[in-house]
């Protein structure tokens, strides 16, 4: 019963598609047993939003109902669909600023969220993933041109967002490849620069105890490779971590998106425990799925239409 802990929908993201109830649906008839329903936490400032929003005249109130509206939908279908698929409630993380950090541990408080994701968007208040063109002005802002600065800049800011929010799920560790041509950004990772700071980061994300997700978007994006790529496995297996599944989807047509290729690519890895969280008696917790590849799910997706 293959997992996923992070995902959106139209409904509550200007850049997903279709409503939260149709993803839940659609995750029951693709076989997911357990599955995340994750939004982005509301962004705090103006100049913060993306270009989505600003066309949408969106406002950090704004933002701030619709993450609320979000949560009260996704409590209200966690109870509907209970006897046929755990549903959990999570925020993802935005860390423009260290303000976000704040108001991160008031969302916690005052929604009981199960978890959180922690993902790092932007580099120097820039994001990186909204579009090539917002990725090249970072890359010559946050990274005076050197793919190799941004890289440094983008874990460092990451390393920073995990020391103050400890997510329990660490979401496209290295989501900052997206835009970058392919054979430069396997240099730049590897700069001794850069990857002293990775191993930095994965060090204490196994220390605090947190998940690190494998995450299949990466290929709807051009990627080679899921997130995080396999030296980065690799590094994460060396130093104990544990996986969670997650596909990242933005509506209903991307539930389970590329696990076909996922689970080429855990076997690759030679990963065959996959970690999980679940609720029990009010709290999360973690447990593991050995021999993952056994699992009838993977042998189910040929019926999927």
């Amino acid at each position: 019963m293959p997992y996923s802990y992070h995902s959106h929908s139209g409904q509550f993201c200007h850049h997903g598609h279709g409503q939260l109830e149709r993803v839940v649906q659609e995750a029951i008839r693709k076989g997911f047993k357990k599955y995340g329903l994750s939004e982005h936490m509301p962004r705090l400032e103006f100049s913060h939003m993306y270009p989505e929003e600003i066309q949408a005249n969106c406002t950090p109130d704004t933002l701030a109902t619709t993450f609320e509206d979000f949560f009260k939908e996704a409590r209200r279908l966690q109870w509907v669909y209970k006897d046929q698929i755990e549903l959990l409630v999570a925020a993802e993380t935005e860390f423009i600023s260290t303000d976000y950090a704040d108001q991160l541990r008031l969302l916690r408080n005052c929604f009981n969220i199960d978890y959180v994701v922690g993902s790092l968007h932007h580099v120097q208040a820039i994001s990186i993933d909204f579009s090539p063109e917002l990725y090249e002005i970072a890359l010559e802002k946050a990274g005076d041109g050197s793919l190799v600065k941004l890289f440094k800049n983008y874990f460092d800011e990451q390393f920073d967002m995990l020391s103050e929010t400890r997510p329990e799920v660490v979401g496209h560790f290295d989501l900052i490849r997206i835009f970058a041509v392919t054979e430069q950004a396997d240099i730049a990772l590897h700069d001794p620069e850069v990857w002293e700071r990775i191993v930095r980061n994965i060090k204490y994300v196994v220390d605090y105890g947190g998940l690190f997700e494998i995450n299949s978007r990466a290929w709807k994006k051009g990627l080679l490779e899921p997130y995080p790529q396999q030296d980065i496995v690799k590094t994460i297996q060396q130093q104990g971590g544990r996986f969670v599944l997650s596909d990242d989807c933005h509506g209903p047509h991307d539930v389970g998106m590329d696990y076909d290729k996922l689970q080429t690519y855990l076997k690759q890895c030679n990963i065959h425990t996959i970690y999980y969280l679940t609720l029990r008696d009010r709290a999360i917790v973690i447990e593991k799925h050995e021999d993952i590849h056994e699992d009838p799910f993977w042998e189910n997706m040929k019926d999927w239409e």
